[in-house]
Order: C-alpha cells, then sequence, then structure tokens
C-alpha cells in the first residue's frame, strides 16, 4: 500500500502511480529550489595580502579629526531675547537724551527769540558787535548740537517702540498688529508718520494695561496731548522747511519766529515723549512693591 492521499486520506494500491486512484491528487511532495544557472556563479574574493609599509603619512596636514584643546561641552541653544528687557535697556539711555533734547531745543528757542529782539533793536540803529557775534554763536552752537540729539533719539525712540510693541503683544498673548518693518516705515515716511506712531502707542497702552485684544484702543490723556504736539512737530517742520526757500528781509524775520517756536514746540515734544516713553515701561513691567519690616514691639519671652 502507498502513502495515504492528503487529500481523502485513502491509501492507494502499490504501483498504482504517482495520482491517487480515487481523488486523482498527485501524491508526491514537491520542493522547490531555486538555483543560478550554470557558469554565473560570481567567484568568491580571494584575500589580498600586502606588506606592511608602516602608518599613514599624509603630504598635507589632514582637516580631520578632534579639535585641539579639551573637551567642552555643547553650549545650549540661545533662547529669543526677551523685548521686554531690550525695551527696558533703551528706557536707560532714550530717557535722559529726551530731557537733553528738551533742554537744547529750549536754549535755541531763547537764542531764536533773542535773534529776532536784536533785529527789531536794529531798525532804530545800529547794533553792538559783542552782542551780535554772542547771539550768533549761540544760534549757531544749538541749531548743531540740537539736530545731532535728535537723531540720537529717534533712532532709539523707533527702536523702543519696535521693542515695546513686541513686549505688549507677548503680554497680551496675541500677534502684533503691525511688524518691526511697518513700525519702522511709519515712523519715518512723510504722512503716516502723522498717525502710526500714535496708533501704536494707543496699541502698547491698551495690551499693558491688560484691556481685552478685541476692543478698540482708547488712548489716554497724555498719549493724546503727545500725539497733538508730535502731529504740530511735523505740519511745523514741513512748514519751516518751504518757508526757508522764500527771498526777502520778512521772509527772513518771519523765519526767525517759526524756528523760534519750532524749537519751542521740539522741547515740549522731547519732554512729553519722555514722560510717555517712562509710563508705558512702568505699564509693561511694573516694579514690585518694595516691604519694610517695622518692629512695632518685643515680646517678652516665655517662661
Amino acid at each position: 500500500m502507498g502513502p495515504p492521499c492528503p487529500r481523502c486520506g485513502r491509501r492507494a494500491p502499490a504501483g498504482g502511480g504517482p495520482f491517487c486512484p480515487f481523488c486523482g491528487r498527485y501524491l508526491a511532495a514537491l520542493r522547490w529550489v531555486a538555483e543560478p544557472p550554470p557558469g554565473l556563479t560570481p567567484p568568491a574574493p580571494q584575500p589580498v595580502r600586502t606588506r606592511y609599509t608602516g602608518p599613514p603619512r599624509y603630504r598635507f596636514l589632514p582637516r580631520w579629526g578632534f579639535p585641539l584643546g579639551p573637551w567642552k561641552a555643547p553650549e545650549p541653544q540661545q533662547a529669543r531675547p526677551d523685548p521686554l528687557v531690550a525695551a527696558r535697556t533703551l528706557v536707560g539711555s532714550l530717557v535722559p537724551l529726551l530731557w537733553a533734547t528738551a533742554a537744547v531745543a529750549l536754549l535755541a528757542s531763547g537764542a531764536e527769540v533773542w535773534r529776532y529782539i536784536l533785529l527789531l533793536a536794529s531798525r532804530e540803529g545800529a547794533l553792538q558787535a559783542e552782542a551780535v557775534a554772542a547771539s550768533d554763536s549761540l544760534v549757531a552752537s544749538s541749531g548743531t548740537v540740537a539736530p545731532i540729539l535728535s537723531l540720537v533719539v529717534g533712532v532709539l525712540t523707533v527702536l523702543w517702540t519696535v521693542r515695546a510693541a513686541q513686549a505688549a503683544a507677548d503680554r497680551a498673548q496675541v500677534r502684533p498688529s503691525r511688524s518691526p518693518r511697518m513700525i519702522v516705515l511709519g515712523w519715518l515716511v512723510p504722512g503716516l508718520n502723522l498717525s502710526i506712531p500714535g496708533s501704536v502707542l494707543a496699541e502698547i497702552e491698551h495690551s499693558a494695561i491688560g484691556l481685552p485684544a478685541d476692543r478698540r484702543p482708547r488712548p489716554s490723556r497724555l498719549v493724546l496731548v503727545w500725539w497733538g504736539l508730535w502731529v504740530a512737530s511735523v505740519v511745523l517742520t514741513a512748514v519751516v522747511l518751504l518757508w526757508s526757500l522764500r527771498d526777502g528781509v520778512q521772509a527772513r524775520a518771519d523765519g526767525v519766529v517759526l524756528h523760534a517756536v519750532l524749537d519751542l514746540l521740539a522741547a515740549v515734544t522731547a519732554g512729553v515723549t519722555a514722560r510717555v516713553v517712562l509710563r508705558l515701561t512702568r505699564l509693561l513691567a511694573p516694579a514690585a512693591p518694595r516691604r519694610r519690616e517695622v518692629l512695632m514691639r518685643v515680646s517678652p519671652a516665655p517662661a
């Protein structure tokens, strides 16, 4: 008898062939073996034994390897600088320079007033050479120092505005309404500098106080006063520049008056700007209250 059929389980008689006579299944076990065709087997690599010639030598100094010096732990990744810290750092230089600008502008206004008084006095007689020389020196010196201080103060004010806007947005957990580039252009571009600086300061004050982000910012009286002074200063500056293009004695006399008014307005604007910067910075980073311990009485020790 042959092996049992894996399909029907019956045993086929011996010599019955490779197929089951009952169900017809092939009874022989199949095993497929894959072999490469003859002649295509790659030869085994033969190890090549070479003569030892010593350690490696280089014609040039190799650039790979460990750096010279002791091993140092990798430095931690630096975090983004805190805009509030940057704003408070700028305040330390900005506020004194603003007060210095106010003082120099006030001095320049006084020099222009003195020059106008000399112009009125010259209508009735000759002037003293010393008075004219002193007036010219005072006008020239104040007219040189004031623009330089104004330029430095302007750069610091723009930087402080950018940092303060970022700090206010971080405190309110919102995205800044204007990018730093837009804030800088708002300070510099004529026309935009009449509205964007005041709007930015109003938004900083709104976020620093902690008001809801969806509410329209309402600037305080101090910010409104600064806004009005700033607009008046920009407009009067344009008027003075256009007036300087005129010729004639009366135009020059009127130019002296305009310069005096402009310098006086610049002094007031610089002083109010210093107060606004200090107030907004203190709102963004209020100082911790100082506690002072006072000894009221001494209790006797228990027996």
